[in-house]
This record gives C-alpha cells, sequence and structure tokens, in this order.
C-alpha cells in the first residue's frame, strides 16, 4: 500500500471521527439537560504572574484594558480557597469591553515559571481571545512593543471552513509566558457587537479557550454539571491552522459553550497530533502557567455536593466563606476539571447563605 493510500485513508477516518463527534455534540445539546445549578455568568478569567506592576502595564498600555480593582489578602480563608499555606495575594481586576481578567501575584509563597518548552497542545494551555477592529493595526500595535509570537503571524482561516472562514486570529505571548489571541471577526460572524468598534482597536474577551483531552468527558462537566450551554462547533484543519497553533499537522475540533453573561469557555481537542502532555498533577494557583474561569452560580453549596459526589478535583479543602467580598463574592471554592483547568465556583453576598 502506497504512502498516499495511507495518508488518504487516515484522512478519512479523521474526517468521520470528526463528523460522528459533531454529530454528537448536536445531540447532546438537544437531548442533555444542564445539571441542576446552574451558572450564572462568567466573571473572570484570572491568570498568575510573577511581578503584578509589570504585568499591568502590559494589558494597560499594549492591549487598552482599564484597571477597576486592586487588593491585597492573606489569613486562613483565602489559603484555604487556593489550598496554599501562607499566602500573600495582591490582585488586579482589569475591564476590557464588558470582560474582566484578574492579575494575581502571589507574594508568598513563589511559584514556578512556564515550562521552556510548551506548545499550544499542551493540555495546560489556556488563553483569552481578545477581539479587535482592525487586525493589521492591532498586530502592528503587538509589533511596536516587541511581544513574544506564538503563531507565525496573523492568520485568515479559509472559506472553505463554513464555520470559521474568514476569522483573522494571532496568538502571541504576554511577559511572563501566558498565551493570548487577538482575534476579528468578518461581517456574519462572531457576535453583532464585535462589528461596532466605536474608534476603539481592542473590543473586549470573546471567549478562554482549554485544551482539553476529550471533548465528552469535557461536556460531563461544563455542560452537564456546570450547565454551559453549547453554542457551537466547528472542525479547523489545514496550513492555516497549523500556523495559528504553531502545531504542525494541527487537527481540532472546537466546541463552544457560554454562560448567560460573559465571555464564553472553548474547548480545543487536538486530533492530531495527539502528543500534547497533560497538565502536571502538582500544579498549584502559584505556579505562572496556572489560570482560573471565575464563575458565578446560583446556588453553590449544592453544586459543590454534586461536584465531590461525581468525584472532581477540589483544590481547597472545603467551601469558603469569605470575611468581605473583597473580590466581588462571598462564598468560593477552587476546583479542577478533568485535564487541569481550574475554575472558581462563586456565589455573591446577596446570594449566600
Amino acid at each position: 500500500m502506497s504512502v498516499v493510500t495511507i495518508l488518504a485513508k487516515a484522512r478519512t477516518t479523521i474526517r468521520r471521527t470528526c463528523r460522528d463527534l459533531l454529530a454528537a455534540l448536536i445531540l447532546v445539546a438537544l437531548g442533555v439537560s444542564a445539571g441542576a445549578a446552574q451558572t450564572e455568568a462568567v466573571t473572570a478569567v484570572a491568570l498568575t504572574v510573577s511581578d503584578l506592576e509589570a504585568a499591568k502595564h502590559f494589558y494597560v498600555d499594549v492591549l487598552d484594558f482599564t484597571p477597576e480593582l486592586e487588593y491585597e489578602v492573606a489569613g486562613e480563608p483565602w489559603e484555604t480557597l487556593y489550598g496554599v499555606f501562607g499566602l500573600r495575594l495582591r490582585v488586579a481586576r482589569l475591564r476590557l469591553g464588558d470582560e474582566h481578567i484578574e492579575l494575581m501575584q502571589f507574594l508568598a509563597p513563589g511559584g514556578r515559571p512556564f515550562p521552556a518548552d510548551t506548545v499550544s497542545n499542551d493540555r495546560w494551555f489556556q488563553h483569552v481571545a481578545i477581539v479587535v477592529a482592525d487586525m493589521d493595526a492591532a498586530y502592528a500595535r503587538l509589533r511596536a512593543h516587541a511581544v513574544r509570537h506564538a503563531s507565525s503571524g496573523p492568520q485568515r482561516l479559509p472559506d472553505s471552513n463554513p464555520d470559521a472562514g474568514g476569522i483573522e486570529a494571532f496568538y502571541f505571548r504576554d511577559p511572563d509566558g501566558h498565551y493570548l489571541e487577538i482575534l476579528r471577526f468578518p461581517p456574519g460572524k462572531g457576535a453583532s457587537r464585535w462589528q461596532i468598534a466605536g474608534g476603539r482597536l481592542f473590543l473586549g474577551i470573546d471567549h478562554t479557550a482549554i485544551v482539553v483531552a476529550d471533548t465528552t468527558a469535557a461536556l460531563a462537566f461544563y455542560r452537564g454539571t456546570l450547565g454551559l450551554a453549547i453554542t457551537g462547533a466547528s472542525e479547523n484543519y489545514g496550513s492555516e491552522q497549523a500556523h495559528l497553533n504553531n502545531v504542525f499537522g494541527a487537527h481540532l475540533l472546537i466546541t463552544s459553550l457560554r454562560a448567560a453573561r460573559g465571555p464564553g469557555v472553548e474547548f480545543l481537542h487536538y486530533l492530531t497530533p495527539t502528543d500534547g502532555r497533560a497538565a502536571p498533577r502538582d500544579t498549584r494557583a502559584t505556579d505562572l502557567w496556572h489560570w482560573q474561569t471565575v464563575m458565578q452560580v446560583d446556588d453553590l453549596a449544592s453544586l459543590d455536593r454534586t461536584l465531590s459526589g461525581h468525584g472532581y478535583r477540589a483544590v481547597s479543602s472545603a467551601l469558603v466563606t469569605l470575611p468581605e467580598a473583597t473580590a466581588g463574592y462571598r462564598r468560593a471554592r477552587l476546583y479542577r476539571d478533568d485535564d487541569g483547568h481550574a475554575v472558581m465556583l462563586t456565589q455573591t453576598g446577596a446570594d449566600a447563605p
């Protein structure tokens, strides 16, 4: 059997797998109910940084985020929440459009830097996708500030992909190594608000993307238990996608989910290559590759019992009631999904018992 024949059969098998998975997602969207506890909003995406002042300057000066809140905390409730003894934590909350990120610097104890050989299909990968009004102008801004490329350059996804055709995207990294994406939607794709620039270049955060090993297992957590709604699915491959992710032969099943408010959560399931590495089991919130998606839920105690009953891994040793609403919530617990991505589940003071 020739090499060409083998490759053709392999492509056919992969495409059949994609079609089967996409069909399964449609069935899930139509026929699988979400958990009793509902996620009301994704309120922020948080990331650990080594130097809060330097990180603020980057996000404010380069990406046009606006500072909103800054605080410093320590003590037993916070130690319990993050599973880190003796912590002292500084947090800056920044806004872009209607969305927020939180920069977290652990003054004590310190954490580990990004693994130097990190690639985009490793399962500790996470990013936020920042929508821009003009890709050329946004890329020029990034080049003027000498950002580190993660893609070879901006990519326009081909029209042969009806779900993603015409979308322009570029991956880059912040000073600590966190992956970020700038994204431009053509007319007719993405939320309608992304077509209204109002003189701004950086418009807001469309989603946070996470690499998952298995879409079905990820859906069981984010859809079946947390109650996010599936809003789309696509199969992305080809030269443009490979150069965007900077992963040779990248062929992905992408699934998008959303709560009623806030940025979406996007699964990146690599069908090829399959050599992406699992997140280190000993990852802590102090490590610079740590991200956490902050979600507000309607009944945290009930959801916590459900997650514990299903054996999901809690970082916090217990559901925590905080002494003040400094962070914008009074009760919280930090969990990790099957791939190691952190989710901070919260309930506001008005709703918490």
